[in-house]
Order: structure tokens, then sequence, then C-alpha cells
């Protein structure tokens, strides 16, 4: 059996090895699309793939719509020509289960795969004439939140991004310019109204995205590139909106359990590739089950039913609240504590935590005792049900290969929102932090993994973080098996608000987490030792 169209009349056989096959026509769908394009995803990988391409491969099986869509990438044009091509932009999407049993289906709703290239008239043009269509109603993204990033930590603009700022908008390079180009041309061709949708993983996605398209809009118009009514167009709601969304569904990359599966079965072809620019993808994508897309609902010129394939269509304060209750409380404060305790207890695979009774003892601590008491309730969705998935579904799937060491990265960067807003709740509610035990004992499990060395006092590599260098200064003194070299070393980093969020000493948990600490540093094993003594 080949993953193609043609591929796909042997019926049978697809039936016969458990796949799930589309109920419409993907040769017809493509037709449909390519006559009338009105929805454009940028950034074409896995999770767009298995999760936003499933969304209309839904809409298409319920008959609710007869279009797909149409999929350009920006950056590696590796995967069009090695993934889209080969398989006539279809997909194999396999569903890792709990019990170890897969759910298989093809997805056909990914109609047309286009390089974003100005450079290459027949992509550039093709693009024009989808952008400037009066039926075109949306362009999704998934292109990572550096995507967007048009300057460094300096304020300076990337050298990329000056290239495209002094070009102008007829050969754009990199995705904010090819964007704004494109949203010009709709411009010009009528001031047509549109949705510029982020379904990033990132906070205030929308903003982010309206912002960098803005700045290049903007310095187009200094350099006397577009008009004024140019700017006006994309800062118009009425014509040019940028919904907020929050997206959570865990895609890994294509494991080699699932492609030996998918071998035995008949199905030819599915050893994934590296391109040339690092992308490991293959024509199957494995992913979790759960997913959550919640999206603003703010189209101007109309939209797909998606609140048929799952969607949560809502208002702006209703998308910051369901990313607030995950990102603070539900799922990513119980996956930086797996992360450190990980390293530190020799773990490499976050769903092997889960069955040590004192690590999953302390992530039902962090979220369902200390987290709901604070938790920002959305309404759509109730915490206490999204908070039981995570713990006894999401975390604990074995087939989900997933690691501490990847979790573990850029922590700084982490623990302010996946703690501190919790702590500075809690100071709000009952005037400080005193009654939190779970949390504390998270942070004392970060500030033991900086130091690098594991439970039987073996050293290991952390991941990677940009205050490191900071931190190790700070806590270079501090020797396993010696708690009392702590001394006053932690103050620094606990009393620090730009990590913490606040100061948390005067939260009242600051010498709590000091003592957490020294107990961990007694010896070999102190660290078990201590989670049993306040954990069992």
């Amino acid at each position: 059996m080949k993953l193609t169209l043609e591929g796909l009349k042997e019926t049978s056989s697809w039936e016969k090895a458990g796949v799930e096959l589309p109920k419409y026509d993907p040769a017809v769908v493509a037709e449909n699309t390519k006559k009338c394009p009105t929805w454009v995803h940028f950034g074409i990988g896995n999770i767009f793939r298995m999760f936003i391409g499933g969304l209309a491969d839904s809409l298409l099986n319920q008959g609710i719509t007869d279009k797909g869509i149409t999929c350009v990438e920006t950056f590696d044009f590796d995967v069009v020509d090695k993934i889209y091509k080969p398989y006539d932009n279809l997909v194999l999407g396999v569903t890792l289960k709990a019990d170890g049993s897969t759910e298989k289906k093809v997805i056909g709703s990914l109609t047309e795969a286009i390089k974003a290239q100005s450079q290459v008239a027949e992509d550039w043009d093709r693009l024009k004439a989808i952008f400037t269509a009066k039926e075109f109603q949306m362009a999704t993204f998934t292109i990572t939140e550096k995507g967007y990033a048009l300057a460094g930590a300096d304020g300076k603009y990337f050298p990329f991004v000056q290239a495209d700022i002094d070009q102008g908008p007829e050969k754009p390079g990199a995705a904010m310019a090819i964007v704004t180009s494109l949203l010009f041309e709709r411009f010009k061709a009528g001031q047509y109204p549109v949705a510029i949708v982020s379904c990033d993983n990132c906070s205030h996605n929308g903003e982010k995205l309206m912002n960098s398209i803005v700045t290049m809009a903007t310095e187009w118009n200094k350099k006397g590139f577009v008009p004024d009514e140019f700017l006006n167009y994309l800062k118009d709601e009425s014509k040019v909106a940028f919904p907020w969304s929050m997206i959570d569904k865990i895609t890994p990359r294509p494991a080699e359990s699932v492609e030996k599966e998918l071998e035995k079965l008949g199905i030819e072809d599915m050893a994934p590739v590296v391109t040339s620019k690092h992308t490991f993808i293959a024509p199957f994508v494995n992913a979790e089950g759960p997913q959550y897309l919640v999206i603003e609902d703010k189209f101007p010129n109309g939209r797909p039913a998606l609140e048929k394939a799952g969607v949560y269509l809502t208002d702006r304060e209703t998308v910051n609240k369901v990313e607030r209750m995950k990102v603070t409380t539900c799922l990513n404060p119980l996956h930086t504590a797996l992360a450190v305790y990980g390293c530190v207890l020799g773990y490499n695979l976050i769903a092997d935590e889960m069955k040590d009774p004192e690590l999953k003892e302390l992530v039902h601590r962090i979220g369902p005792v200390e987290g709901m008491p604070v938790v920002t309730n959305p309404g759509i969705l109730s915490p206490e049900k999204f908070v039981d998935e995570v713990i006894h579904v999401r975390i604990p799937n074995p087939f989900m290969p997933d690691t501490p060491q990847r979790i573990a990265t850029d922590t700084s960067q982490k623990v302010g929102i996946r703690y501190g807003e919790t702590i500075k709740s809690y100071v709000a509610k009952y005037g400080d932090a005193t009654k939190l035990q779970a949390i504390p004992l998270a942070i004392a499990g970060w500030i033991r993994y900086l130091l690098g060395v594991d439970d039987n006092g073996n050293a290991f590599e952390r991941s990677q973080d940009p205050m490191l260098a900071e931190l190790d200064e700070k806590l270079n003194e501090i020797r396993f098996g010696d708690p009392e070299s702590v001394g006053n070393k932690l103050h620094p980093i606990l009393s620090n608000a730009n990590i913490f969020g606040s100061d948390l000493y005067e939260a009242g948990i600051g010498e709590r987490i000091e003592g957490y600490v020294k107990e961990m540093l007694t010896g070999a094993g102190a660290v078990r030792a201590t989670l049993k003594k306040y954990m069992d």
C-alpha cells in the first residue's frame, strides 16, 4: 500500500490494516480548493498536519465543507519536496493511546503545497492570486514564536529582517515580510477583509503576529514603499483581524516504533527524512489524542464552521483565561516539576515518572491541591477535568516519547509564570503563600537540579538555559553532601522578582525552600528521602 491518491484506491487493504480513509475524494477537494481557496496555513510541519489539517478533515468528512487547506512553507522547502509532493499531500495520522494501541487515519484535507519564494514567479504569483481573491477568509500559522521575531535582545533588527525592510514588498524573504507583502496585495485589490490567525503555542500570539506585521509595514511606509492607508487597513479590525488563540496537543517527532508498525501492516515508504535544515519529519505524524484549540471569534470575512470540529470559539478574555489556566496551574507547572526532578533522579521519559509514587503525588499536590484554590476558570473548560486528564491520561502515556531533559530547557524563563503566578495569587488571597508546600518543593527541586549533580552524587549535563552562567556564579560554592554550604547563597535567587515574579521571602516561603534544598544535599539518596518525607 502506498500513501498516494492512486494507492488509496486499494480500499480493502487499507481497511484490513485498520486505517480509516477519507469519506470524501481528496482529488476533488484539492480541485475545489485550488479554484476558490479560502484557508491558507503557514508552517506545514507535524502539529499542523495532524491537528489543524485534522480539523479540516473532520469538516470534510461531515460534509460541512468541500474545501481543504492551502499549505505554505516559509522556511524548510525540503518538506514540500520530500513529504508533501511524493505523497500527493496526504498524511497518515497516528494517535498514540495510553494502552499502547494506535488509531490510524489518512488525512486528505491538505490540498496544495507552496513554497513561499518571492523570487520564483510561479510560487509567488500563486500566493498573490490567493491573497487577492475576495472569497479568501483566513491564514493560520504554526511557525513558532521565533518566526515572528524581528529584532534581537539589543533591539536591532536581524540582518535578514533589515534586508527585507530595505528591499520592500516586491521581493520579501522571511515569513513576516512575505505575509505583509501578501496583505499589501490584498489591500491593493480592494481592501478585502481577512483574519490572520496565530496558532502558535505562545502567550498573546495574535498580538505578537500583529505587531510584527504592522512593524514591517511601518518600516516600508517610512521608506515610501507603502502608503499610510495600508497601515490603516492593517490596524482596522473590521478589515484585518488578528485573533488570539490557545493550542494544546503534544506532537513528538516520528517514533521508530510507529514506523515499524506501519511497515508490518504493509504500508510502504514510511521512513522519516532529515531535511537540509535538520527537520526530522515523516509521511506519518504521531501524536497524543487529547487536543485543545481555543480561538477568539473574530473573522471579518467569515470562517469555516470550526466549532463543529471541536474548536472553542470565544472572546479574547476567555482565550487568555484558558491559556492562564493551562500555563500557571493545570499542565506546565506539573511538567516543570517532573522535568527537574526527573533529571536529578535519573529518568529519561516523562511518562515513567508517573509510576514514581512521590513524583505522582507531587504533581497531584501542585495542580489539583494547591493550584485549584486560585485557578483561573475560563468557563468553557473545567480546570478540574483538564488537570485530571493531564495527570491520569496525558503525562502517563508511555507511548509519548517526551523527556525531562527537553522540558527542563530554559526553566529560569518559565518558573515566574508556572509557579510565580500561583504564589502571587496566594499572597493576594491569604496574605502570604505559607499554605504552599508542593510548589516550594518544586522550586527547591529546580535549585537542586541547577547544581548538576544527581541523587547519587554523579554529575549530569543540564539543559540549555540563558541564565545558567549567572546562576552558577551564585551556586558554585554549594557542595553535595554539605548542606551547610548553602549558607545565604540562595537569597539573591529566591528574592529575585525578575525570576519568580515576586520576592519569595516576602511571600513567606523563601526560608522553606532553603530548608528543602539543604535536606536534599545531605548525601546520596537525599532527594528521594526529602520527597518521601513531604509527599507520603
